[in-house]
């Protein structure tokens, strides 16, 4: 099977995925690797410094974290947008949610040398003060683009 993204600097952000050949909607492109962590180790470690605006991290559910700092993938260079062309999709393992895994699909047909994009949905127990909205800047560039990653809280 030929090989449809690559890693490569992005106009977005540092590093991004790109599509090497057509991408069908609905297409699940790549899992989203990683070790598993509890929300505890990763607060106590320093993967999880809401002051960086720069995130590897994917919560699964209340007790686990895709910590795609050690044993990550490719996907982590996928790049949050506004308008995004795909989407994080939760595959649940209820007898154990630490096995429960992330993939990445398309919303829409992606052409060759598009960049791979998924709106990261991060909202932090936090106020989101117009500092860490900032901190947490988006740089996407869509014509609606909201101008930070952190999503509303509801």
């Amino acid at each position: 099977m030929p090989r449809k993204i690559v890693a490569r600097k992005s106009r977005i952000h540092g590093n991004g995925v790109f599509a090497l050949a057509p991408i069908a909607k609905g297409e699940r492109i790549i899992e989203y690797k990683g070790l598993r962590r509890t929300h505890a180790e990763v607060d106590a470690g320093d993967s999880g410094d809401i002051e960086s605006g720069h995130t590897f991290l994917f919560t699964l559910n209340d007790d686990y974290v895709i910590d795609a700092n050690y044993g990550g993938n490719s996907a982590r260079w996928i790049n949050h947008s506004c308008k995004p062309n795909c989407e994080a999709v939760l595959d649940e393992n209820a007898r154990d949610p630490k096995k429960s895994r992330v993939f990445i699909e398309a919303i829409r047909a992606i052409e060759p040398g598009e960049e791979l994009t998924y709106n990261y949905g991060i909202t932090l127990d936090e106020p989101h003060t117009a500092r860490l909205k900032k901190i947490w800047a988006c740089r996407c560039g869509a014509r609606k683009c909201t101008g930070t990653m952190l999503q509303p809280k509801r």
